[in-house]
């Protein structure tokens, strides 16, 4: 089916004539001259001389270009039936770390050393991908947190978005408190027994503004059930400090991530390599979906760009006619044998195409 998505721009339709007779006439700066023989004038060049708006089949044209943009402007489309949409009800939030620590490359993960921050990628990648019927979005966080993705049934989108994460793109301290309360801020307004927030980090709170355990009771109240993943290998698997100084049974708070879950009626998970990783999703992959009615969505494909294309071509073809240089206009007549050369010079002269015609067919008897 076809329609517009919004019809009441046509309401401007008479906009340019409406500004015409309402705004002053434009200044040229230059004085005009009035003379008393214009009726000669007239009679010699075979025109009239206009005061007025131009005649209504000069108008059409530029009426023309402006329906066509107002086409474009109100969003043409074509609906198509209505298909069920899968539902079950889940509004999961991902709140990533991507602090300095994050780049530390002491996970392994298919006989290769990866850095923490690529693992995510790669295996919590994979699990948004599979919660079909799920709203998922994503949060990164660092010395602050920033929404990288709203809930959105879109999760390969969700995914490009985690993927294109870099490292210190939000800071390098860890604000995990301002991750969790702008979380509980984006789910507050989702159905009650569908919020779930899942939090990935790989250290402690030293940044932000309010505190894990307080955002963590702010969630509790309005019923966000916050899942956290602590991520680091070992010291012994990661052959003790790294360059960096980084000591993941040192550096990773468990005793508060614990909290912030056992808080929230959520759970806390350690992963250590890439295996745990995953097995950690697929726990995760089993939550309990909240039934909902079922989500009827009606594609539909934008029809804007052939109005606005066909309009484009016009102005430009508009303005070749009315600035086409004379000289080349002239080599182009003159090329055409005949009859031929007197349609071109009918069709690619501009009004006065008359007058141009009798200086071709002088030229010719000369």
């Amino acid at each position: 089916m076809f329609e517009f998505a919004w019809p009441w721009l046509f309401a401007l339709l008479p906009l340019p004539w409406v500004m015409r007779l309402l705004l002053p006439a434009a200044d040229s700066g230059e004085a005009a001259l009035k003379v008393s023989f214009l009726a000669d004038l007239e009679l010699l060049s075979n025109r009239r001389a206009r005061v007025g708006l131009p005649a209504w089949r000069q108008q059409a044209r530029f009426a023309l270009v402006w329906l066509l943009l107002l086409t474009a402007a109100a969003r043409p489309q074509w609906l198509g039936e209505p298909l069920p949409i899968a539902a079950s009800g889940r509004d999961l939030l991902v709140a990533v770390d991507v602090s300095g620590s994050m780049d530390y490359p002491d996970m392994h993960w298919q006989g290769d050393d990866i850095s923490r921050l690529s693992l995510v990628k790669h295996l919590l990648g994979d699990f948004l991908e599979q919660r079909k019927g799920d709203r998922v979005g994503l949060i990164l966080f660092g010395s602050k947190a920033y929404l990288q993705a709203p809930l959105t049934f879109d999760r390969h989108t969700v995914r490009q978005w985690l993927d294109d994460a870099t490292v210190g793109i939000a800071g390098k301290n860890t604000a995990i408190g301002d991750a969790i309360g702008l979380a509980v801020k984006r789910l507050r307004q989702r159905p009650t027994q569908s919020r779930v927030l899942i939090l990935v980090t790989d250290g402690a709170n030293n940044g932000g503004q309010i505190s894990p355990l307080t955002a963590a009771q702010l969630a509790a109240q309005e019923h966000v059930r916050i899942y956290t993943i602590g991520i680091g290998a070992d010291p012994k698997d990661s052959g003790g400090l790294g360059v960096l100084g980084i000591n993941p049974d040192l550096d990773l708070d468990e005793v508060s991530l614990k909290e912030i879950a056992s808080t929230t009626g959520g759970g806390y998970f350690r992963a250590r390599d890439g295996n745990q990783l995953s097995k950690i999703g697929a726990t995760l992959d089993q939550l309990e979906p909240v039934a909902q009615q079922p989500t009827r969505a009606r594609p539909s494909q934008e029809l804007y760009h052939w109005p606005l294309a066909l309009a484009l071509l016009i102005s430009v073809l508009l303005t070749l006619r009315e600035h086409w240089p004379d000289n080349l206009l002239r080599r182009l007549v003159e090329r055409l044998p005949g009859r031929r050369r007197l349609l071109g010079a009918a069709l690619l002269a501009t009004p006065d195409w008359r007058a141009r015609l009798e200086r071709l067919r002088l030229r010719r008897r000369r």
